[in-house]
């Protein structure tokens, strides 16, 4: 199957594109042109399923497309114009111009990158005025900007990234040059979009499995052994989730009383995920039959891993009970769903030799330590009492104060304070969550 790449820029750059691409054969390439940036969000909208990348002209249509979230950072990419884009049209304009340039003013480009051309190529005799930005400038701002310096006799030539800055420069009568992606980068930033492309489709052709866990009462499991109403309300959450199966292209196997997999492809789950239609469902089961559930999500390479998988979310879905939804995906990383955009994910595997050696001797497990830096990065806090730390993880104080107890043992934290509780007793020690930085990391 061929990979499918959609072009987005001004009609010129996507013919140029389209014929330096001409050399993959197993590439169909989808031209998409547009006059003003805010036909992106339409070209985006209405496409979107239909190609594999996105290739954008350049900077500007990209950082749109970025800023409006019309697409993830995977999903597209730019050819960039710092290398041999504007080293050839810097060495094309001193040929045209038939001497060496001292003063150039060049605009978009980012200034790290300039400097990495000047050191590499040893051009530091050329004195370079340069505009570099994040997101979108107004045209009249990068023409205002040449217009000045060169005005000023500050610089000999123009060099723009620009199109529409390239055309009001040159009825200014002001000498410009556009920079353009070269073959080459043209070339290497397809190359990457295809090999991306080959990597997103194996990983949506992963092995999913969704399994539903009913969570039982004591009056629920009488129910069960002793009348017909778990099997009725069983057969209305197999109702469900048949109607769920047929729409995620799935096979749903019963394994026993109250436990459920439902076997599919990760592609076909992805923007079940994203949205809340998986939390959704577990309040429809709720609603129409009458049962609580639980979900647990694996991905793997082979059903086998996959299954491993479901039941190591199951395990932590039971163990915490925070969340009803909990995805563990081929990396062992855990992540627990709380709504539509609210999540927390952290890894369940070893945590490095460092981490290691201080939890070998606790009475804690690596999972729990991983899961309260994950909620401190997400709080932004780096130091905490017991009160916090019962809450982020929905326990009692005390058990919240024999974890910190153990991690302070370790050296993982220490005590920065105390702060009165509000009651009689002794005051609240305060920790700093110094293991934030082990192994340099934040």
């Amino acid at each position: 199957m061929k990979v499918k790449i959609g072009i987005i820029g001004p009609s010129d750059s996507i013919e140029r594109i389209m014929l330096v691409g001409k050399e993959f054969k197993n590439v169909e390439m989808f031209s998409f042109p547009y006059t003003a940036l805010d036909e992106i969000n339409l070209i985006i909208h209405n496409n979107k399923g239909s190609v594999d990348q996105w290739m954008f002209s350049g900077q500007v249509p990209f950082t749109y497309a970025m800023s409006e979230n019309l697409l993830e950072k995977n999903e597209g990419g730019f050819a960039e114009l710092y290398g041999s884009s504007f080293l050839g049209t810097l060495l094309e304009v001193q040929i045209k111009e038939k001497k060496i340039l001292e003063t150039v003013s060049l605009d978009t480009i980012r200034q790290d990158r300039i400097e990495m051309n000047r050191n590499f190529f040893s051009l530091q005799a050329i004195n370079f005025h340069s505009y570099s930005y994040e997101g979108i400038v107004p045209v009249e701002d990068l023409v205002s900007f040449h217009q000045e310096l060169y005005e000023n006799n500050k610089i000999e030539v123009a060099f723009t990234c620009i199109q529409a800055v390239y055309r009001k420069l040159k009825k200014l009568n002001i000498p410009c040059y556009r920079v353009i992606p070269s073959d080459l980068a043209i070339l290497s930033t397809l190359e990457i979009l295809i090999e991306r492309a080959h990597s997103l489709r194996y990983r949506k052709s992963q092995i999913a499995i969704l399994g539903i866990e009913v969570i039982h009462t004591k009056a629920s499991l009488e129910e069960m052994h002793y009348s017909h109403k778990m099997k009725i309300k069983e057969l209305e959450l197999k109702r469900l989730m048949l109607r769920f199966a047929e729409e995620v292209n799935g096979s749903f196997v019963q394994f026993g009383d109250g436990l459920f997999f439902l076997f599919t492809t990760r592609g076909e789950l992805e923007w079940h995920i994203e949205g809340d239609s998986l939390l959704q469902l577990v309040e429809d089961i709720n609603i129409q039959s009458g049962l609580r559930v639980r979900l647990g999500l694996g991905f793997g390479e082979t059903v086998l891993a996959a299954e491993e998988n479901v039941r190591q979310a199951f395990h932590h879905a039971r163990e915490e009970g925070s969340s009803t939804l909990v995805c563990v995906n081929e990396d062992r990383e855990v992540t627990e769903f709380f709504g539509s955009t609210e999540k927390l994910s952290f890894q369940s595997r070893s945590l490095g030799v460092e981490w290691e050696e201080k939890l070998k001797d606790l009475a804690i497990s690596p999972t729990i330590v991983s899961r309260i830096k994950s909620l401190a990065h997400y709080y932004q806090k780096d130091v905490v009492t017991s009160q916090d730390l019962a809450t982020w993880l929905k326990s009692t104080e005390r058990n919240a104060r024999r974890i910190l107890t153990e991690m302070e043992r370790s050296g993982l934290i220490k005590v920065s304070g105390e702060e009165q509780s509000g009651h009689r007793g002794r005051p609240r020690k305060i920790y700093k969550l110094s293991f934030l930085r082990i192994d340099g990391k934040s």
